[in-house]
């Protein structure tokens, strides 16, 4: 058993980079304009980050494993491990990546390590939303834009006034963005894992807390330890290098980004759709840091293109390509490792 959780460090690891990186997608706007405290933002998202992963994180995780099962414990913390030193790579040169796509890159690398056909319906699926995802947070952006411009011009609230109630507003909206990250993104971190979970069914009164669970509750820990030690710099550079952003703005972005991410997590609207025969948003992993950039650029195209940092957009884009073909790397070759140094079973 301690061989076991010991192996599920490469997904703590994982959940710890997750953490310190993507949560700037939903406070880096707010704690950059200064509206929120770096302190308060990082307390509000671990909590409902936490939440988040243990109450709707099964169904974005089920899609990811499609695309490969890792049977073997010691191959899931190799594929994690791989994901995870990418993704604190690109966190140390202040790049918001996609966890979706660094864990995407180290299950294909062990597919090929293990002479196991990737699912290309589900790679399909997912590679699709990395496209989706980031035009959807840009025309939400463009259109909440217009709406709240539109508002603004014709109300007469009182400047103070509106600053305080769009600090709230920061507040509620990066709770229900944390919410939706843990949801969506708590599969990056732990699904590589649920084949070969150590953890067994409990039942604590009349509720079960079933083995995915606690592997969700763990993980989401360490995302939320993530966001309290190492955030602060990824918030910078998402809040003020890619674009400038007034209190208003940062509070649409991050809407944006929240719905975007809730769209692809919530099973219970994902049902509802499919009940009434509606095309329904796929239950996959998405990034929301492709999110929050799509909707930064909703902005800056709303207000005509002006001032936007193309510079920063393409070293992020640069990470983005980078990113599933430096983990699929290191996977395939930490996996030979692995199976001849430690002689533990990977496959």
């Amino acid at each position: 058993m301690l061989g076991s959780l010991f192996l599920l460090s490469s997904g703590l690891f994982l959940g710890w980079s997750l953490g310190a990186n993507n949560a700037a997608n939903f406070f880096g706007t707010a704690v950059a304009t200064r509206m929120i405290k770096f302190s308060t933002a990082a307390v509000i998202c671990s909590i409902f980050v936490i939440i988040g992963a243990v109450v709707s994180g099964a169904g974005a995780a089920d899609t990811l494993g499609k695309l490969g099962a890792i049977s073997t414990m010691a191959g899931a913390f190799t594929v994690a491990l791989a994901a995870a030193i990418t993704s604190l790579f690109m966190t140390k040169a202040g790049i918001p990546i996609s966890t979706s796509q660094a864990v995407v890159g180290g299950i294909i690398g062990w597919n090929f390590f293990a002479h196991t056909p990737t699912n290309l319906d589900a790679l399909t699926k997912i590679a699709g939303t990395w496209i989706f995802s980031p035009i959807l947070a840009a025309l939400m952006s463009f259109l909440l834009f217009l709406l709240a411009k539109f508002f603004l011009e014709r109300s007469k609230i009182h400047m103070i006034t509106q600053d305080a109630i769009t600090r709230k507003l920061l507040i509620i909206a990066g709770a229900f963005g944390a919410y939706s990250l843990g949801a969506n993104n708590i599969g990056n971190v732990m699904g590589v894992f649920v084949s070969s979970s150590p953890f067994k069914d409990l039942m604590i009164g009349n509720v079960l807390f079933s083995s995915v669970q606690q592997l969700f509750l763990i993980g989401g820990i360490a995302v939320a330890l993530g966001v309290i030690t190492y955030s602060k710099r990824v918030m910078l550079t998402v809040g003020k290098d890619i674009f400038h952003l007034t209190p208003i703005t940062a509070l649409i972005v991050v809407v944006s980004v929240s719905l975007t991410l809730f769209l692809f997590a919530s099973q219970s609207l994902h049902d509802l759709l499919m009940q009434y025969h509606l095309p329904a948003f796929p239950l996959v992993p998405v990034s929301s840091s492709q999110a929050v950039v799509g909707a930064v650029m909703g902005i800056s195209l709303a207000k005509g293109g002006r001032n936007l940092n193309l510079k920063i957009i393409g070293k992020i884009s640069i990470g983005w390509v980078l990113t599933p073909i430096l983990t699929g790397a290191i996977a395939y070759f930490s996996l030979y490792f692995v199976e001849n140094v430690f002689l533990l079973p990977t496959v």
